[in-house]
């Protein structure tokens, strides 16, 4: 199994830094103070999910191929788990967000 440190460490902090921050921008546009943890949760999941446009950009080979597969595998396990409430980072963000709106 080749080595993915890389995009093993970018898929567990992608909701941190970039997923919560245009979760938040977007709720603040639309002018949305409160929204619910799941609206929010939701919404992180959605820019997540994005990264696959990213995956996509890599080229059409078996090792690319297999590395996209990992990355999904792991970008699947993340999404699912900031939709249960189990990423602490995202559940600090959205306190914060609706605690100081």
């Amino acid at each position: 199994m080749p080595d993915y440190f890389e995009i093993d460490r970018l898929v567990e902090d992608l909701a941190k830094l970039y997923s919560t921050a245009c979760a938040t921008s977007w709720f603040k546009i639309m002018g949305t103070k409160r929204p619910t943890k799941e609206e929010f949760r939701n919404k992180v999941a959605e820019f997540m999910e994005h990264f696959e446009y990213t995956l996509a950009a890599f080229p059409q080979t078996p090792a690319a191929d297999q590395f996209r597969e990992h990355a999904k595998k792991s970008l699947e396990n993340e999404i699912t788990r900031v939709l249960a409430g189990e990423n602490q980072e995202v559940e600090k963000r959205y306190k914060y967000y609706v605690d100081y709106n």
